[in-house]
């Protein structure tokens, strides 16, 4: 069995996946195959594959690759966690906007910087489908890069190959959740449906006890409000929680950006995800220290952010998936799929997150059923945008991507037309050395 790495160098990512990997005592002896453009990066990861493999007593072929092709070729299952542009494309999509009196949190996903990122991302995605349906068309391919619901519509737009998106806001969710109430999280029952990172938590039980009484209790103390302010708004507007974090959600929603008052009262982080950015940095210096310079103190900044060697099982579901699907040991997970119904009051050709069985047929999404219209609607108003960003890169015509900023709930309450059109022309021109010759002229 071969697995490939796509953007090995999100290293952290890597490290969560391959120690998850080395849990599984069936995943004694396989091809293990690590690439990312950047060198160092590579290099980084390469030693912490190495690493993990000896302190596991695994039998695992590594090797680094810089062309995609090569790591790819006869792989079974494909990873993917790139980030097109990196620290620099982020400041950009925090900068820009912000000029025109727009504020972002994390700007991964929805929104104008979500929109920005897609861009970025599809032609890399084109090539890295091609290559697969060339070189691995039996591979499953298992996607982590942002922003999920737009990539993966992207994916499923053009190419057949088999995939699916993945993200760990659904149990890092319900872990808060159970910390929020005092109930061990064993002992709680929950269904999740939405689109990714505004995913709502649809059943939440104990037993037969609806526990959802006790998470508005909860949320009357003070202590408790304050770690979790506008995903508790939303909780109290529209009576159901929704997943990933506050600081993402307050840019999902026109309620929350809106001025500096709202910004204060519900501790909106503004450039939230330029403080990881830069924190992360910090990071991988302390890894290059570690790995490649022999620093044996840098272990201890590593430390300090990702916890010690002691490990269970990571809440991200790739290798989980790969394990059921090759041992027909069947698990269930959360994914990002084509809904297909699923979800009967969301298009049908939307990307969901949903719960999926896993065995060795594969990955079989889960019915759904009807949500609840008002999370419907909030969920339809990043649908909408969705569809036209993605419209825009398949038919390159940017027009559309015009129209998806324009119909963002948190751009469209806060600038004029003419300023979300300027802001969106200088965002493009900006990024231009990644979009290429996305659009037609």
């Amino acid at each position: 069995m071969k697995i490939s790495f796509i953007g090995a160098g999100s290293l952290v990512f890597t490290r969560n996946l391959l120690r998850d990997l080395a849990l599984y005592e069936e995943f004694n002896n396989i091809e293990i195959a690590l690439m990312d453009i950047d060198v160092e990066r590579l290099e980084v990861a390469t030693k912490i594959a190495e690493d993990i493999r000896e302190k596991h007593n695994k039998n695992w072929r590594i090797k680094g690759y810089m062309d995609l092709k090569d790591a790819i070729e006869k792989s079974n299952y494909v990873i993917n966690t790139v980030q097109i542009g990196g620290k620099e494309a982020t400041y950009i999509d925090f900068d820009i906007p912000e000029k025109y009196g727009l504020k972002q949190t994390i700007g991964d996903t929805h929104g104008i910087g979500g929109i920005m990122r897609f861009l970025r991302t599809a032609p890399f995605l084109k090539n890295l489908v091609t290559a697969i349906e060339e070189y691995a068309p039996s591979a499953l391919f298992l996607n982590f890069t942002n922003p999920m619901s737009m990539n993966q519509w992207y994916i499923n737009d053009i190419s057949d190959i088999k995939n699916i998106g993945l993200c760990h806001s659904i149990p890092y969710t319900i872990e808060q959740l159970a910390s929020y109430i005092n109930v061990p999280i064993n002992e709680i029952n929950y269904k999740v449906g939405g689109i990714n990172h505004m995913a709502w938590v649809l059943v939440f039980e104990r037993k037969n006890e609806n526990l959802y009484p006790l998470l508005f209790k909860a949320m009357e103390k003070e202590e408790i409000w304050k770690k979790d302010p506008v995903r508790f708004e939303i909780l109290k507007r529209f009576h159901y929680f929704v997943t990933e974090s506050s600081e993402h959600n307050a840019e999902y929603v026109p309620y929350f950006l809106r001025d500096e008052e709202s910004i204060k009262k519900f501790y909106v982080p503004i450039r939230e995800y330029i403080r990881r950015v830069e924190e992360n940095e910090r990071v991988f210096e302390a890894f290059k220290d570690y790995y490649l310079r022999n620093n044996i103190d840098a272990y201890k900044i590593i430390k300090e952010y990702y916890g010690d060697e002691d490990h269970d099982i990571s809440k991200e579901y790739a290798i989980q998936i790969i394990h059921g699907i090759e041992t027909n040991n069947p698990k269930l997970v959360y994914g990002i799929v084509r809904n297909k119904g699923i979800i009967e009051n969301y298009p049908k050709d939307s990307m969901v997150e949903v719960p999926c069985y896993v065995d060795r047929n594969g990955i079989s999404p889960l019915y759904v059923g009807y949500i609840p219209d008002q999370l419907a609607s909030l969920n339809l108003l990043q649908i909408n945008v969705q569809r036209l960003a993605v419209k825009g890169v398949v038919e390159r015509d940017r027009n559309y991507i015009h129209y998806a900023a324009l119909l963002d709930p948190v751009a469209s309450s806060l600038l004029s037309p003419n300023k979300i059109f300027a802001m969106v022309e200088e965002l493009i021109e900006a990024h231009q050395r990644y979009l290429k010759d996305l659009f037609k002229e």
